[in-house]
């Protein structure tokens, strides 16, 4: 039951992922979450983000924002970087996953997801079979409702490590 939560694979951070490596194996779209996975809660792109997006269209990748927070928010992050966005994504619906691979012109097999919550970024794309990487959280003050939510993943983190450990799953 658990295992519709855990992650293909994990990072230490978005900016750490072998993004070269994931076109080799002939990935071309990458979904990301903005709060705690690119960015802290609330703050424009920074440089790194920035330099970031920069580097991803250089290797070839087509890149969207999806993100469940309103259209400022996210327009106020993307004024810098430009990228395809979804804003109000209602995460975990599998529908606006769903959408930004239509957008990018990709598909679901060809697309990562990159987020830092499991009950949101990674049950949205494992839903529709598409390959994930969980994040951690770049800074660790959250809204109190992600709070909660943190404290059921380290339950759900401690099971995929120890499947992991065991052999029962394997990362792709």
């Amino acid at each position: 039951m658990l295992r519709r939560f855990y992650p293909k694979r994990i990072a230490d951070s978005a900016y750490k992922i072998d993004y070269n490596k994931l076109y080799q194996e002939g990935y071309r779209g990458l979904l990301f979450d903005i709060d705690n996975t690119l960015v802290e809660h609330g703050a424009d792109a920074s440089k790194r983000a920035i330099e970031l997006f920069a580097k991803l269209k250089r290797i070839g990748f087509q890149y969207c924002l999806i993100s469940n927070n309103k259209k400022e928010r996210v327009m106020r992050f993307n004024r810098e970087i430009g990228a395809h966005h979804i804003y109000n994504a209602r995460k975990p619906s599998r529908k606006n996953y769903i959408a930004a691979t239509k957008i990018m012109g990709t598909t679901i097999k060809n697309t990562v997801f990159i987020g830092d919550q499991l009950f949101t970024d990674v049950y949205g794309a494992n839903r529709i079979g598409m390959m994930t990487y969980l994040v951690k959280p770049i800074h660790p003050k959250e809204e109190i409702q992600i709070v909660l939510k943190r404290k059921l993943e380290r339950i759900v983190l401690h099971f995929y490590r120890k499947d992991l450990k065991s052999g029962k799953i394997k990362t792709q």
